[in-house]
């Protein structure tokens, strides 16, 4: 049941990002929803979950969008590899962490993105990369972060209470 849910969560986000929150976009920068829901399943499941959440939701964006494939798939396991380490350590009702390792993943992500591109092409402005994508990625993924983690913190406990009450008989 857990499986299905995640790919359905993970296709459903695929579908919304790549059409309709496009048009959300705010100067053009909008939230990656994608990372969002993978950091959140790292932090809400752990490093084996959200990674493997990770992978595949990444080889998702390679197998439409990237030009090398693996790329995404591979960005996607470090952060959740790494978030995922501090499941143990906070309680998942704070949203503080969060909004935290969301922000952090975010501008990750957007450092990654803006170095191989520095690389492949040899042309980068930082000083506008730093003021016109990363700060408002990362301000408007923070803010975004809220509802989505809300909605799989949601989604996490009820299949967890179905799990703990699968076996019992009455």
């Amino acid at each position: 049941m857990r499986i299905i849910i995640a790919t359905v969560i993970v296709l459903i986000n695929f579908i919304l990002q790549t059409t309709l929150f496009q048009h959300l976009a705010i100067q053009g920068v909008f939230p990656n929803t994608a990372l969002i829901i993978v950091v959140s399943y790292a932090l809400l499941r752990g490093s084996k979950e959200g990674c493997i959440i990770g992978i595949c939701s990444g080889l998702l964006f390679d197998i439409f969008f990237g030009t090398t494939t693996g790329y995404y798939g591979l960005l996607f396991f470090i952060i959740c590899f790494f978030t995922g380490k501090s499941q143990k350590n906070f309680y998942r009702e704070n949203y503080l962490l969060p909004i935290i390792f969301c922000t952090m993943a975010a501008g990750t992500y957007e450092t990654f993105q803006f170095v191989s591109e520095l690389i492949l092409r040899k042309n980068g402005n930082i000083l506008f990369f730093i003021i016109k994508i990363l700060l408002p990625t990362i301000v408007y993924t923070a803010i975004v972060t809220v509802p989505i983690y809300r909605i799989l913190f949601g989604v996490n406990e009820w299949l967890e209470l179905k799990e703990k009450y699968k076996y019992r008989l009455f």
